[in-house]
């Protein structure tokens, strides 16, 4: 029996990728490589399916929040920047017959209105929304359908 749709939050830095990079991508889909948290990385590597929906969230800048929403339309492979020396993502320890770090590839649904923070936490049924929790600092997260039906009726006016 196939899996159901899962749900996900995945962080990026906007000087790294933004949605705007998204959009703009050949096929408006682009590798979610460079991940270094294990949890992170099992999620990845053990979770994620291709069709699972991905708030993309923008991190580490002036306006955090939920930029728009993407699909995962590839099942995990090997993150090719951990065995590539110049890269601040390499691994020393990692080997193309043994890979420590995945990626899957994302790819643009829509660009939404910017949830910001504020917007997120003020809202009751997203209480306990992962990315809102003290000392969460994971790039990807688990998202409830639940939550994902809030954020996209609530905040952005429709089902999906």
């Amino acid at each position: 029996m196939a899996k159901a749709r899962q749900y996900w939050l995945m962080k990026s830095e906007p000087s790294e990728c933004s949605i705007d990079d998204l959009a703009r991508a050949k096929a408006q889909t682009v590798a979610w490589f460079g991940v270094r948290n294990y949890q992170a990385r099992n999620f990845m590597r053990d979770d994620m399916r291709i069709g699972d929906g991905v708030l993309f969230y923008h991190s580490s800048c002036p306006q955090p929040g939920i930029a728009g929403r993407a699909e995962v339309v590839s099942a995990a492979y090997p993150d090719a920047t951990q065995f590539d020396a110049k890269s601040p993502y390499y691994d020393p320890k990692s080997s193309p017959d043994n890979p420590r770090w995945v990626n899957v590839d994302v790819k643009l649904r829509a660009r939404e209105r910017l949830i910001g923070l504020d917007e997120l936490r003020a809202e009751p049924k997203l209480a306990t929304m992962r990315v809102l929790q003290r000392g969460n600092r994971l790039s990807i997260t688990p998202v409830t359908g639940a939550e994902w039906r809030t954020i996209c009726r609530q905040f952005w006016g429709h089902a999906d």
